[in-house]
């Protein structure tokens, strides 16, 4: 065996030992949980679930910190260019995960920046529409929207966000125009909503349910495969005449490239027990989404076929890269 050959495995040997380490005494501090949107979204609610639930099982503090704008890319280039040592998490929107990509011509961050640890929650999107609009169908928005060409405009919580695609998937399945606002997440875009700045968006349930309860605003239609439990007289888009109208998102954890595979595994197990949890699954429900585990393999796989999907999607619908 040639020495240069024997540096070689002594350096791997010292690498292994030294993950290993790093992984048995993981964590020793605090834990920051990276979210792509202002406060109030159902990605930063989806967050603060996990890291209050996470917190006790690392025994270590879970902090959030919410960097909203770029499409997300603020928090993924703080996320990408973090320490390799698993103190530094990127709780991702799916949206800004497998759709901006096709829709931005200059990425901040590729995929391989990250690697998948878990899937925390899943939702699909509801349409929600201001109160004071004189619609209480999806058929009748479709109505009053060809009656008033251009008039209607919806919010969503960017460009490239699935909010955004969905809206396009409307105005084409549809056959009608609506005015596209963006905004920095899913909580600006409420509160304009409710103040009657914007008409309509679309949007995963848990931010919108306290006030679909107090009837300040109206749901429509649910854009998945079947009724949400929490809101059993809504109709799907498909049982409302629209099936090309489908979309659900994923909220999920991804850690730096790098991060040594002994702390993603202690994490993607740590959030298991968390997610699988009885009390994490109905507080889910409760808000109009669902406890949805997934290993790392599983993960990734999802997101290459929705990076697939979601192109066609982009495609069909004409949206343009920015």
């Amino acid at each position: 065996m040639t020495l240069a050959r024997r540096h070689l495995i002594a350096f791997a040997a010292a690498a292994a030992f030294a993950a290993s380490a790093l992984a048995q005494d993981y964590p020793n501090k605090p834990v920051t949980l990276v979210v792509p949107t202002a406060t109030g979204g159902t990605t930063d609610l989806s967050a603060r679930m996990l890291a209050q639930a996470l917190g006790p099982v690392l025994n270590q503090s879970v902090v959030v910190d919410n960097k909203g704008g770029g499409n997300g890319a603020i928090a993924a280039s703080i996320v990408k260019r973090a320490p390799a040592d698993g103190y530094t998490l990127l709780l991702q929107y799916s949206g800004y995960h497998v759709i901006s990509p096709h829709l931005t011509r200059v990425r901040q961050w590729e995929q391989g920046d990250f690697q998948a640890v878990a899937n925390v929650i899943s939702a699909p999107q509801i349409i929600v529409v201001r109160e004071g609009l004189p619609v209480k169908t999806l058929a009748e928005l479709i109505a009053y929207a060809k009656a008033n060409p251009g008039k209607l405009n919806y919010a969503s919580s960017g460009n490239g966000s699935l909010q955004h695609v969905t809206g396009a998937m409307l105005e084409q399945q549809g056959g009608i125009k609506m005015v596209h606002v963006p905004y920095k997440g899913t909580g600006p875009a409420l509160q304009d909503l409710l103040g009657g700045q914007v008409d309509l968006t679309f949007g995963t349930a848990p931010p919108f349910m306290p006030h679909i309860q107090g009837g300040k605003l109206r749901v429509l239609a649910v854009t998945g495969k079947q009724r949400l439990p929490s809101l059993p007289d809504v109709p799907t888009t498909a049982e409302a005449g629209y099936p090309g109208v489908d979309a659900t998102s994923w909220f999920a954890l991804f850690a730096p490239a790098g991060v040594p595979k002994a702390v993603v595994n202690k994490l993607t197990a740590d959030v298991r027990q968390v997610v699988e949890s009885a009390a994490f699954k109905a507080k889910a429900q409760e808000q109009g989404a669902t406890a949805d585990y997934q290993t790392p393999a599983v993960l990734g796989e999802r997101v290459r076929t929705d990076l697939e999907g979601w192109a066609q999607v982009v495609k069909s619908a004409k949206l343009e890269a920015e």
